[in-house]
């Protein structure tokens, strides 16, 4: 007899269809909720850095680096070009005004002055001599003037005398006449003698300044030549000390070259090179501090140079207060430099995080600690510690601040520790 066999409802292939099926679902599943606006990722506590939300003193500043300087420097400067002949202090030595350091030569030089001095010698004699001719032509017409005046007092005699006797019919008209046409020519003569002499004075007076005034811009560029042979011997322009001294003896030097520089022993001040970012916000009065042998200096910006060079810009600081002691030149400084005032702010600590999200979220932490949600924040001000919180975080509010590179697009940290 035939027995009914009933068939399975659950053979294994239906079961592994089902199975491959829920696999599916449960891989769309999983992938959207990794991919939603919920995704959660678990987070070892030990592998990020949690930090509290506080509120305090807030100062903006940044970290430069500055070299200390002297107060003063003179630069050396080749007043004129040579050839560096004798050397008499080395580097580093301490001048006093007027003292020579080095003496350079120049055979250009040398004849110029020969041959001014010689123009000069040769002025001076023309000088003297058109002088002796002036002095002898005025005594020669002073001479004919006294002639011209005899002749004129004769001359009147004669004639007051004939006017008197041809009044007295004495003489007869014709030599009254003469007497009279003698005065007047006489007179006459003494005139243009006084004019004459005038003249000569003037011309003799003009010839002898012309003469002068050729002297003495010939005698002023003796003068010159004679500073320039002398300025071929440098001397200290001020009491301190030499030093970059660039100059070895054979060697050549242009006009204008440094040679050097003297540091004026009276002070310090620091030259500090700042990014061209804060450019517009960097003037004369802000201040800077620095530690030095454990103990904290401050200085203030006194001159500010706004020529640009590789993207940076530099300033002169001034100690304010004590200097430190033993500090020296070329020594460099580590400064804070202030941008603003201290005032009263929330802060979170400077981290990673800061770079995925650039400060317009943050992930905060639940007040059990199990967990970190993403919220929106608004960032303003910051220092090399801290950044200024201006919205979305309370003092006492603890947030993630490490780097947010591996879960930057989850919206929530499910906080574990091991």
């Amino acid at each position: 007899m035939d027995r009914v066999i009933q068939k399975k409802k659950w053979n294994s292939k239906r079961i592994l269809t089902i199975a491959i099926a829920v696999g599916i679902v449960a891989l769309i599943a999983g992938s959207y909720y990794y991919t939603s606006g919920n995704s959660k990722l678990n987070v070892d506590t030990e592998r990020i850095t949690i930090s509290t939300v506080t509120k305090g003193p807030f100062k903006e500043y940044i970290p430069v680096n500055g070299i200390v300087l002297p107060l003063t420097t003179i630069y050396l400067d080749a007043q004129e070009g040579g050839r560096v002949e004798e050397k008499f202090v080395e580097d580093g030595a301490i001048m006093k005004k007027g003292q020579p350091i080095m003496r350079l030569s120049n055979t250009d030089l040398a004849l110029s002055l020969v041959t001014q001095e010689t123009q000069v010698y040769n002025l001076l004699t023309q000088m003297q001599i058109a002088r002796n001719a002036a002095e002898q032509n005025t005594v020669t017409r002073l001479n004919q003037m006294t002639d011209v005046d005899n002749l004129l007092k004769e001359a009147k005699r004669v004639y007051d005398l004939n006017k008197v006797l041809y009044a007295q019919k004495a003489i007869g008209l014709q030599e009254f006449r003469q007497s009279e046409n003698n005065y007047n020519y006489q007179l006459e003569k003494k005139r243009l003698a006084q004019q004459i002499l005038r003249q000569d004075s003037v011309s003799t007076k003009q010839s002898l300044e012309q003469a002068k005034q050729l002297f003495e811009g010939s005698r002023n560029a003796l003068d010159l030549t004679r500073k320039k042979v002398g300025d071929l011997v440098v001397r200290a322009p001020i009491d301190g000390q030499l030093t970059s001294m660039d100059a070895e003896i054979g060697q050549n030097k242009r006009q204008g070259e440094r040679l050097g520089q003297i540091d004026v022993l009276n002070g310090f001040k620091v030259r500090v090179d700042i990014d061209e970012h804060y450019i517009s916000r960097v003037f004369i009065g802000l201040m800077g501090d620095f530690s030095f042998a454990n103990k904290s200096y401050k200085l203030k910006i006194t001159k500010v140079y706004t020529q640009v060079t590789a993207g940076r810009f530099q300033v002169d600081m001034q100690f304010e207060g004590a200097v430190p002691q033993g500090i020296r030149r070329g020594q460099t400084l580590q400064i804070g430099l202030a941008l603003s005032d201290e005032t009263q702010a929330v802060l979170i600590p400077k981290g990673g995080f800061y770079q995925q999200t650039g400060g317009n979220w943050i992930f905060k932490v639940s007040e059990d600690g199990t967990k970190a949600y993403r919220v929106d924040i608004q960032l303003n001000r910051q220092n090399p510690d801290f950044y200024e919180v201006v919205q979305g975080l309370k003092p006492g509010e603890k947030v993630v601040t490490s780097s947010y590179e591996n879960y930057e697009k989850m919206q929530e940290l499910v906080l574990k520790k091991n």
